[in-house]
């Protein structure tokens, strides 16, 4: 036995778990996986799951090219749990235990189509140059009335006044007081499974709550977002709403993002974007240099869905040019206020839709390349960014034109999965292209 597998048993038995839910994130970033008595677990060796399951589309569909991405047997990958990922399923009626697996080839290779492998890819890369990323995420969310028909356009749920929010009450007390139950039990179940959640507040929409997360390894805080989603989602399930991290559940209200904040910390634990001056450090300039050239070609993976492009428009607090500031929330990249050895760079691109493994994987890469690469950024932005003009793409098949075009990238991510990623997204595109809207209908119908 493994010291990894004799840590989980010892735990399983220690906690009296019944049953355990094998968990692999997606491509979208949701939970795959089997549930498995804890006996048969711990008996029967590392479970399998047939690999097409990494290239579904959000609708369960499969690319027409499918079978250039996987097996024509559509053979099984082994999974192999991560010691460090297990958590008790707080919401289970039956002592439950949920550990996130590594996928893995038949020839024990780390599975190429992975997320989790992706992340793992750019992370090797960085220790292999002596350096060691800090991330802390931020996560935005809004909750919802239920809503059971498609049809019908989301609605902010009644709080305990008896109402439904209709005004902007930014970082408002007594907003967040009206789901306070909810709020709770979210944080009661954030316990529970030791995500390092830290402060809440009320953003800018009807409803909508930002919780954000303590700074650390990124691998492990990719799993403590994709363990908080479902935990939101479940949590509101409870108090018989919903949760929705759509990056633009709403027209009339704000889009919700996943901003992630980045440092580098050297062999000694310094943060390499200061230099002993207190400046900001030639690589810090190159790294921000290189989230600036390597954004457009990969937006796709902060803005993966076709509903993320709503968020990412003018005068809607989201970010549509490559611009940096210092301390400006309006451009993309911006550098907050801090004492020294804080020193960061946060990304306001990815959405809350974001599959938070390749969002990460991306940021960090960008950073990597800009540094590896000396490249110079623009200079600090002075004003309202979201004045100048639009630099990103607008539609999931714009985002997706140039990803996987520079080697470079094709080496962090892997050519496969690159191409696999794009062919899973053009058919959703595709597919939502066959949708005809009501907008159409009320405006072209009678007069084009």
């Amino acid at each position: 036995m493994t010291t990894n597998s004799k840590t989980i048993t010892d735990w399983l038995k220690q906690q009296q778990i019944s049953e355990i839910e094998c968990l692999v994130p997606d491509m979208t970033g949701n939970a795959r996986g089997k549930f498995i008595p804890a006996h048969q677990f711990i008996s029967h060796g590392d479970p399998r799951l047939p690999e097409s399951i990494l290239v579904q589309t959000v609708t369960g569909e499969y690319s027409d090219e499918h079978w250039d991405f996987v097996e024509p047997t559509d053979t099984d990958m082994l999974l192999r749990p991560d010691a460090s990922t297990m958590r008790l399923v707080p919401w289970a009626r039956e002592p439950t235990a949920q550990i996130i697996h590594d996928c893995y080839t038949q020839a024990g290779e780390l599975h190429p189509l992975a997320s989790r492998t992706v992340l793992r890819k750019v992370l090797a890369a960085y220790e292999q140059a002596g350096l060691t990323p800090v991330i802390a995420p931020e996560m935005e969310f809004y909750l919802v009335a239920r809503n059971e028909d498609a049809d019908n356009e989301l609605v902010p749920p009644v709080g305990r006044s008896g109402r439904r929010e209709t005004a902007r009450l930014s970082y408002s007390i007594d907003a967040v007081a009206e789901f306070e139950d909810f709020v709770e039990d979210m944080y009661d179940y954030a316990d529970a499974q030791k995500l390092d959640v830290d402060t809440l507040i009320h953003e800018n929409g009807a409803a909508q709550m930002e919780i954000n997360f303590r700074h650390g390894d990124p691998l492990s805080l990719a799993d403590q977002v994709f363990v908080f989603k479902r935990t939101v989602r479940e949590t509101a399930h409870k108090y018989k709403m919903y949760a929705t991290f759509m990056a633009k559940p709403m027209k009339d209200e704000p889009g919700s993002a996943m901003h992630i904040h980045q440092s580098l910390l050297d062999a000694s634990g310094n943060n390499i974007f200061v230099t002993a001056d207190g400046e900001h450090s030639p690589a810090f300039l190159s790294y921000i240099a290189g989230l600036q050239r390597y954004t457009p070609e990969l937006i796709s993976l902060y803005a993966p869905n076709v509903n993320s492009y709503r968020r990412l428009a003018p005068d809607i607090s989201a970010p549509i040019n490559l611009n940096w500031g210092l301390d400006n929330r309006t451009c993309a990249f911006r550098v907050p206020q801090s004492e020294l050895a804080a020193t960061r760079v946060e990304n306001r691109f990815p959405g809350a839709d974001a599959n938070p493994y390749l969002a990460i994987a991306a940021t960090l890469a960008s950073g990597l390349l800009g540094m590896q690469e000396n490249l110079t950024p623009s200079a600090p932005h002075q004003g309202t960014a979201n004045e100048d003009s639009v630099e990103v793409a607008r539609t999931l098949e714009e985002g997706l034109r140039n990803l996987g075009s520079t080697p470079a990238l094709c080496d962090l991510f892997g050519d496969l999965f690159l191409r696999a990623y794009a062919a899973v997204k053009l058919d959703e595109f595709e597919e939502f292209n066959r949708v005809i809207s009501s907008w159409e209908r009320e405006h072209l119908l009678l007069q084009v």
